[in-house]
């Protein structure tokens, strides 16, 4: 006999099982299928980022700036010590232990909220109706309503053919066994950059080739100048306008040919990153008469609401426009449950933060300073060093600063940039002031504990309108 729900999601990353716990807890009988598996041959729940992504990323990011800070920054504390080493396959490990207990915390949730797993790949037939291909051969289930969360996967460039050997994407780098003397990445995003400063702290000598003349574009002009700035002291030979044309793996390495300002370049890597970015897995998602609609990139059309062409029919995170981003992927599958259950769940879009977890932190949130007067907009803005904050200091952490922008006429934050310690704290703090429209006035007019990080946002909330305490203020008030 046929299984029929009232939900299947196909896809259990941070969209789709976040999807399925809030349908099986809002009541609705509820199927989550998966294929990944884990390097022991195991289903393995979580997708991307608990597997291969945002949680060993920042396991390994945590490890290697340790070590970083043993080397180099506790002797300021007065602590001193000799011969620090990095064991490098004991921090792989533990960011796989992390990986193991997290993806198996996913497991637990599902079997609590009462969650059906279905191992396997799953495909949306028409009539909503989905066939799973698993270990034990194909089966087609019903749903009453279908939630496409299939998520993305690394794009591949033909200049770089990625071999998980000498060339690999995002996932291989997260396995090296050892620190490669002579690291290339292709690609100076979120990726790329995390990547280049763990392997970088271990002791690489990393090279970014970025094709874009601008580093950074997505965030703020002050923040981008302070991060390209400070990465580039702490070792990271940053290149832009830098286009790779190909690449030749020669034994134990790897020719990377590129083009730049100067013409036709050559640089010898022992390891190469591609992080150019990433891409929908839509391929063998949909049959050719399940209605769906895609474009030519391979991303599913949406509404609003998440809803595709077919009624009943939704996708969320990577598949759909919008950023690539685990916590927006998890909000998506919310807001889509809520509304099949026949509440009225909306998600705000233009506050979705964006972060960077390099050393130090690059967070934002609402609109740059560039975008807002490119829009005709006048704002006020307001700027505060982590130099002058007393918390800061006594971490011995006082790069870079904070930033609040403020409309002019209304005084209403439309945006909070932060480059430094917890930026990605500190910004959502800016986040929840702007999903109520607080003013700059009234941000600065709240009372923050003190000595903390967050009195940095403080104090410039008050700087947008001369009122700061702890720095010369640029106008009088």
């Amino acid at each position: 006999m046929t299984q029929k729900f009232d939900v299947v999601v196909i896809g259990a990353g941070p969209g789709g099982y976040v999807a399925a716990i809030k349908a099986a807890q809002l009541g609705l009988k509820t199927a989550c299928i998966e294929k990944y598996q884990d390097g022991e041959g195991k289903l393995a729940l979580g997708g991307t980022c608990l597997n291969v992504g945002c949680i060993p990323s920042k396991a390994l990011l945590d490890s290697s700036w340790k070590f970083h800070e043993a080397q180099d920054g506790f002797a300021v504390h007065g602590i001193n010590h000799a011969g620090v080493t990095m064991d490098v396959p004991a921090m792989i490990g533990r960011k796989s232990n992390i990986v193991k207990n997290l993806t198996g915390g996913v497991a637990g949730l599902f079997k609590s909220n009462g969650v059906t797993v279905l191992q396997g790949h799953g495909k949306l037939l028409a009539g909503k109706k989905v066939e799973v291909t698993g270990p034990n051969g194909v089966e087609v289930v019903e749903a009453d309503n279908v939630i496409l969360a299939s998520g993305s996967r690394p794009i591949d460039i033909p200049p770089a053919p990625v071999d998980q050997k000498i060339i690999v994407d995002s996932t291989g780098a997260l396995e090296f066994q050892e620190v490669p003397k002579r690291l290339g990445v292709i690609g100076a995003g979120v990726i790329g950059l995390e990547l280049g400063s763990v392997w970088s702290r271990l002791g690489a000598q990393v090279t970014v080739l970025e094709a874009l003349d601008t580093f950074l574009m997505a965030a703020d002009t002050a923040v981008s100048k302070e991060a390209l700035k400070t990465m580039t002291k702490q070792g990271l030979d940053i290149k832009l306008g830098a286009r790779v044309t190909g690449s030749e793996v020669q034994g134990e390495e790897v020719v990377v040919k590129y083009t730049d300002a100067n013409g036709e370049q050559s640089i010898t890597f022992d390891k190469l990153i591609v992080a150019v970015g990433r891409r929908p897995v839509t391929t063998d998602l949909l049959a050719s008469d399940s209605g769906v609609d895609i474009d030519e990139r391979g991303f599913i059309f949406v509404d609003d609401y998440c809803a595709t062409s077919v009624p009943g029919v939704y996708a969320i995170g990577d598949v759909v426009r919008g950023l690539m981003l685990a916590h927006k992927a998890s909000e998506e599958g919310i807001m889509v449950v809520e509304r099949i259950k026949g509440h009225k769940a909306v998600m705000n879009y233009d506050l979705i933060p964006s972060v960077i977890y390099t050393h130090p932190e690059i967070a934002w949130v609402g609109k740059t300073e560039q975008a807002l007067k490119a829009e005709g907009v006048e704002v006020n803005v307001g700027s505060f060093p982590f130099a002058a904050s007393g918390r800061a200091m006594a971490a011995n952490d006082t790069g870079g600063f904070v930033k609040v922008i403020a409309d002019a006429k209304t005084d209403r934050v439309l945006g909070v940039h932060v480059i430094g310690p917890s930026a990605a704290e500190l910004v959502q703090q800016g986040a929840i002031a702007m999903e109520f429209g607080t003013s700059a006035e009234d941000l600065g007019m709240m009372v923050f504990s003190h000595p903390t990080l967050s009195e940095a946002l403080h104090e410039a909330a008050l700087a947008v309108n001369g009122g700061a305490i702890h720095i010369a203020n640029r106008k009088k008030r």
